[in-house]
């Protein structure tokens, strides 16, 4: 399988997929797939422009939009996760992934998905310590505050994701995993970027919970974004043969290099379809328990919880939750508009922001058997509800903590660009094999235009509270 990767997309779909028919023409070879990395962008409108915490001179509309109204159609399928500069309220109607274009799938706050053989999976989001614990509390229009903090990772789908067992080929995020560079050139980073140079000497520079999940999988290749700067390393497990491939990519600009093309063997007897990854799916499911829509923390379960502290599906939980799908993984083509698209004609036609559900998160949530947060929230702000019913599960509270700011990393404004120009001759420098072919691009322009905080004892919520929180959610509507 030909897969491409996209380090931050930052709304310039119109220049990758462009990039990308250039790498086939060249090549001969035809491109199976798509992944990004983050700050992908998915702005419909000027309302959703608003939604992303960026100064105002970065708020331009870019492309995505044309893909989203259907004036364009993604040339190759596209699959990304969220970083810290997106449409957050656009993305917060899909908690557990969807379409948000034809063609183009948002893997949610956290997921895995297949293609063919290829297991893929993925956590939205950067870390900050302090909002590491909260439940997913934030609701359009967003604050000075919760703008930012809507798009910190959530230690939930940490917890999820480490109960996934067997091989994952691909990992991706938006933060490098925490401690990564030691395992590439890292006196070349510092010489190409000296300000990193006191992060990684106080191991600060990335994201703890990532390298957890890196050290906890070892998947075959881990692809990253953010710190804008490309960038390669060998991280080996101890006593063992396995090696995963970590690799970040630039941001879509001009000489940068922000795109990589993969080789990665596969099944041609499968169909490259996307599906729902079982194991993933029963997770979702039986952790639904631990879903917290309040600013409150929330531990999650360890060996001195009471009752079940692992969640890694045995063969019959896995086949109920099989024969919840009709035994058909497949994900559906269910895309549908939830807001108006940029018209250039009439560029504030759709300026105000409102907190929608999404169809698809509901037909997902209802299928399955779990929560829609967007769902939990709205009855927690008393808002209406049309047309939905409540999958009758759950929500746990706690106490509150005080939040501080974060600092973020912004993206120049980037310029036109005419064409693919050249494919460079270093993907990996020395450090990775063969097995990933080497056609890192950049462009040209052209001149017209982890501590988590707390020291109380963590204790998994038991059914019996479970039941009280829900109801204490649901109740207002009975």
């Amino acid at each position: 399988m030909r897969i491409a990767i996209e380090g931050c997309a930052h709304g310039e779909l119109d220049i990758i997929y462009d990039s990308i028919r250039e790498v086939e023409k060249n090549t001969g070879q035809k491109v199976d797939l798509l992944l990004c990395c983050g700050d992908f962008q998915s702005t419909r409108n000027v309302g959703d422009l608003n939604c992303m915490a960026v100064p105002d001179k970065y708020k331009q509309i870019r492309t995505f939009h044309k893909y989203y109204s259907g004036e364009k159609s993604a040339p190759v399928l596209t699959i990304f996760i969220g970083g810290n500069h997106e449409a957050s309220n656009y993305l917060q109607e899909l908690p557990y992934g969807g379409w948000v274009a034809p063609n183009i799938y948002y893997m949610g706050y956290a997921s895995v998905v297949t293609i063919g053989d290829i297991r893929i999976a993925g956590i939205s989001g950067i870390y900050k310590e302090q909002d590491l614990q909260y439940g997913h509390f934030e609701t359009p229009p967003y604050d000075r505050s919760t703008i930012r903090s809507v798009y910190h990772t959530r230690n939930i789908e940490v917890f999820r994701l480490k109960q996934l067992s067997g091989k994952i080929d691909i990992f991706l995020s938006h933060d490098w995993p925490c401690g990564v560079t030691k395992y590439g050139n890292e006196e070349d980073l510092i010489r190409r970027k000296p300000y990193f140079e006191k992060d990684i000497q106080t191991n600060s520079l990335g994201s703890p919970p990532c390298m957890e999940l890196l050290r906890h999988h070892y998947p075959s290749y881990w692809f990253s974004a953010h710190l804008h700067c490309k960038y390669a390393a060998l991280v080996p497990k101890e006593e063992s043969d396995t090696v995963t491939k970590f690799l970040a990519l630039d941001k879509c600009l001009p000489e940068r290099k922000f795109l990589q093309i993969l080789d990665i063997p596969h099944n041609h007897n499968q169909s490259l379809s996307l599906s729902y990854d079982l194991e993933w799916l029963t997770i979702l499911f039986l952790t639904n328990h631990l879903l917290n829509v309040q600013k409150s923390r929330q531990h999650m379960p360890t060996s001195d919880a009471i009752g079940r502290w692992k969640y890694t599906p045995t063969e019959s939980e896995k086949k109920s939750v099989l024969e919840k799908f009709n035994n058909n993984l497949k994900i559906p083509l269910n895309f549908k508009q939830t807001a108006q698209s940029f018209d250039s004609k009439d560029p504030l036609n759709s300026r105000n922001v409102t907190f929608q559900i999404n169809y698809q998160t509901t037909d997902f949530c209802q299928k399955l058997g779990i929560d829609d947060p967007s769902f939990l929230l709205k009855i927690l702000r008393n808002e209406k509800i049309e047309d939905i019913s409540p999958s009758k599960r759950k929500e746990p509270e706690d106490e509150e903590i005080e939040e501080d700011e974060d600092e973020e990393m912004l993206s120049e404004p980037s310029s036109t660009i005419s064409s693919f120009q050249h494919i460079s001759s270093s993907f990996c420098d020395s450090t990775c094999d063969d097995s990933m072919t080497d056609t890192s691009t950049s462009i040209s322009t052209s001149p017209t235009t982890p501590s988590t905080g707390t020291s109380d004892k963590p204790v998994e919520p038991t059914m019996k509270k479970f039941r009280r929180r829900n109801f204490s959610i649901y109740e207002s509507i009975m």
